[in-house]
């Protein structure tokens, strides 16, 4: 039951930003709001089937999403910022020793798991290749290899630890 109304929940509000734009009740008007519910119902029904054990029920607490709205302003936007001037400079220098290694995440849930690996892949100078499901391992390709078995602060900084304080 968490997961229909968490995906009906989610597909309501992904619903909203697409049709925002101005109307009657803030950006939108009292039609599309209307609208909006039973499409986020049919939704919720069709995905939770398909996403039910993915998505965990923790995505209902408001705490968590203000905890992910700060993660994705903050954190995530600093880490982004400074990866981009890292890459910068190493185009320019040439200063460039890339290889794929593997990072513990220590992370239980797939979610969080998912989240991480979408984090570092959105970073410039790091792409997730591969997850080692059993271990809840990363393969990322990174730009600056300086050890084969760098530790996950040296690659992607704090994202594990925003990712087990969001979803687990």
């Amino acid at each position: 039951m968490g997961a229909y109304v968490a995906v009906t929940i989610l597909s309501y509000l992904f619903y909203l930003v697409l049709t925002a734009g101005g109307g009657d009740v803030g950006l939108w008007s009292v039609k599309e709001l209307v609208i909006g519910l039973p499409v986020a119902v049919i939704a919720g029904l069709a995905g939770s089937r398909v996403f039910g054990e993915y998505v965990p029920a923790s995505l209902l607490n408001p705490y968590k999403w203000g905890l992910f709205i700060y993660y994705v302003c903050v954190p995530f936007f600093t880490a982004m910022a400074k990866a981009n001037i890292d890459v910068a400079m190493r185009v320019i220098t040439g200063e460039i020793n890339p290889g794929i290694v593997k990072i513990k995440t220590g992370l239980k849930k797939d979610m969080a798991l998912t989240l991480l690996a979408n984090s570092i892949t959105l970073t410039p100078g790091t792409l997730s290749v591969d997850v080692d499901e059993k271990e809840n391992e990363l393969y990322v390709h990174w730009i600056d290899v300086k050890t084969t078995t760098p530790e996950p602060k040296d690659v992607c900084g704090t994202f594990p630890k925003w990712a087990r304080r969001i979803v687990e």
